[in-house]
């Protein structure tokens, strides 16, 4: 794998090893980023379930703030780490290696915003459950987006709408904004 675009453009990133993880390929993150691109500079970035930390240390190549990775796999989590050092993004990037529902309700408790949220958990993980903690914990900033990796259970929440949708190849993507009250 490679960072697409950025600062750190056309770097190679490791991927964790075996079938627990499934790193979004270099296709589908550049479509996600030429659909973000103007959301991208001086944002804050969570990559939940981040896996190899791709999503997550694009946006920082391509200008974020600051990015939050959530991993529970330990393997993974040493993986991101190096990414992390190999890129030189140790003071953009805080991983943290616990469950992302754990995470979601400390990030809550410190009263934590993220501009653009990152969402590929494991199969038959559900989606909704996370979408709607995100929201009941108003951890979605104001103007922000949530991207959602799915496969055969689409995502749904009252609290967010939808104002993109992709398909490339097998991968369903799906942009979410928090739902206005319209009044």
């Amino acid at each position: 794998m490679r960072i697409i675009a950025g600062s750190a453009r056309s770097r190679i990133i490791d991927a964790p090893k075996g079938q627990d993880t499934r790193p979004t390929l270099d296709r589908v993150r550049e479509t996600v980023f030429d659909i973000l691109q103007s959301l991208v500079p001086g944002s804050r970035v969570l990559d939940l379930y981040a896996g190899s930390g791709a999503m997550a240390l694009e946006a920082v190549s391509r200008g974020a703030e600051h990015a939050v990775m959530v991993e529970r796999d330990a393997d993974a989590c040493r993986v991101i780490r190096a990414n992390i050092d190999k890129l030189d993004f140790g003071g953009e990037c805080e991983l943290y290696r616990t469950d992302a529902v754990k995470a979601l309700e400390e990030f809550g408790r410190r009263g934590e915003k993220f501009d653009l949220v990152f969402l590929d958990p494991p199969y038959r993980y559900d989606t909704a459950q996370t979408l709607e903690t995100l929201a009941r914990l108003e951890l979605v900033s104001e103007e922000g987006t949530v991207c959602v990796e799915y496969d055969t259970h689409e995502p749904v929440s009252d609290r967010f709408e939808i104002w993109r949708e992709r398909k490339i190849g097998i991968v369903k993507l799906r942009f979410f904004r928090v739902r206005r009250e319209r009044g």
